[in-house]
């Protein structure tokens, strides 16, 4: 059986799902992740995501006693064009090996679903930590780390010849020694085609409807000019301004209207005293303060005066100059004059930094607690990281998925029937081990 593919990139396919798995088993038993779905107990379901589609579960892993997050995907029901995108997300996820990019520990396919395995983190995704605890936003030099981690790990994807398209906090990991991870690996595009390295591409992300915020001015264009990896360098302005203000630019404009905020040239800010007229700096109190009841949080997103009171005013802060640089080169309209990663790893804004993200995250992020400890399936989250949507799902740690977003599902079209067993096709994809060397630095 095959899969028939019309890119260059895209994975090629074995003839038999059997033999698939089984070359498969080598390569993850080195990860001491063994694929086989009997080896797992799946607990709570702590997400759902890809069109509900997936079912992201806590799981144990039996051998060790190790909790990990499970992501299962109903190939069933998948799409032709849905299989073809989970297919491109294996492939990546094989390709790419860098200390700030979420490895897969495992990938398989059990009782017709895809399963994919990936370390339990324990502080959960950014955007649980500022929809949780940092209303207002977290403090400068915590996203200083943060941002440090997620550069690294875009500097090796842009190397490696690929453009990620989904920078976002909800995309931004934290395990419970506080080390970054970058996740959303299945929007990963690559520029290389017939082994060579494209200056632009136009493919449109699939499935992004939640993602146009962070996405840049010439993704959403769909012009001729096409774009580069430039455009994961707006995404990360955008970022560095959720993480900073507690939420994210263009949130609630539609999407028409933020396409034109962006092309006329509407540049977001970080929210402090040199940004807002002071008038509007006494008017109302902090969200952190007054929603979560944690007097702390609000000391640790926002400076207190002089004579030791809190600013009435959740924005009554001052974040450095360098901070507000960095955000203006990297949300600068024309893709060609912004820096790339690896510029941006220099930028001043990272000279505060003066230990490893693994010692200073975990203070920084106090009063907040990394989860890790269970009673039974349900894990104690007494700090409340992760958000609950309306049907009491945790947000997934690990995962890459934001329950407590809304979809945009309404008027759906129903899907195609699939041109090819599903299952075929993801285990043929399971047993493409690409090589690294074909797809090397440039």
């Amino acid at each position: 059986m095959s899969f028939l593919v019309s890119k260059p990139e895209r994975i090629r396919t074995n003839e038999a799902s059997s033999e698939s798995i089984a070359s498969l088993s080598k390569q993850e038993i080195m990860s001491s992740f063994l694929p086989e779905g009997g080896r797992y107990e799946l607990l709570t379901v702590i997400g759902k995501g890809f069109e509900d589609l997936m079912t992201v579960n806590l799981a144990r892993y039996k051998p060790t006693g190790e909790y990990v997050t499970v992501r299962r995907i109903n190939l069933e029901a998948c799409s032709n064009e849905m299989v073809t995108f989970l297919q491109g997300e294996l492939h990546v996820s094989k390709l790419f090996s860098h200390p700030n990019i979420l490895p897969y520990r495992a990938t398989f396919i059990a009782d017709n679903e895809l399963w994919v395995v990936t370390s339990f983190m324990a502080y959960g995704s950014a955007k649980d930590l500022i929809c949780t605890h940092f209303m207002d936003g977290m403090n400068e030099l915590a996203i200083a780390y943060i941002l440090q981690g997620v550069l690294k790990a875009l500097d090796y994807i842009h190397h490696m010849g690929y453009v990620h398209r989904s920078v976002k906090a909800s995309h931004i990991l934290i395990s419970s020694d506080g080390k970054v991870y970058l996740s959303g690996l299945r929007s990963n595009l690559s520029m290389i085609s017939h082994g060579q390295r494209q200056r632009v591409v136009h493919d449109f992300p699939k499935y992004s409807v939640k993602v146009l915020p962070w996405l840049s001015p010439e993704v959403l264009q769909q012009n001729l000019q096409g774009y580069d990896a430039k455009s994961d360098i707006y995404s990360v302005g955008i970022t560095a301004c959720e993480l900073a203000n507690g939420h994210v630019p263009f949130k609630d404009m539609p999407a028409t209207q933020m396409l034109l905020e962006k092309l006329n040239g509407t540049v977001p800010c970080l929210l402090d005293t040199s940004t807002i007229p002071a008038e509007e700096l006494t008017m109302s109190t902090s969200r952190s303060a007054a929603n979560s009841g944690l007097s702390e949080s609000l000391a640790t997103s926002t400076p207190r005066t002089s004579n030791g009171d809190s600013p009435s005013h959740p924005y009554h802060r001052t974040f450095s100059p360098h901070f507000h640089h960095f955000v203006e080169q990297c949300l600068q309209r024309n893709p060609d004059v912004r820096p790339s990663a690896s510029t941006l790893l220099n930028h001043s804004f990272f000279k505060q930094i003066k230990r490893r993200a693994s010692e200073a995250l975990p203070e920084l992020l106090r009063p907040v607690t990394p989860i890790t400890n269970f009673d039974g399936s349900q894990p104690q989250d007494h700090s409340g990281i992760f958000g609950l949507n309306p049907a009491g799902a945790a947000s997934p740690p690990g995962a890459s998925i934001t329950p407590t977003e809304p979809c945009s599902r309404l008027q759906k079209p129903p899907r195609p029937p699939p041109l090819m067993k599903p299952k075929a096709a993801v285990a043929a994809a399971l047993s493409s081990a690409p090589s690294p060397s074909a797809f090397g630095p440039r």
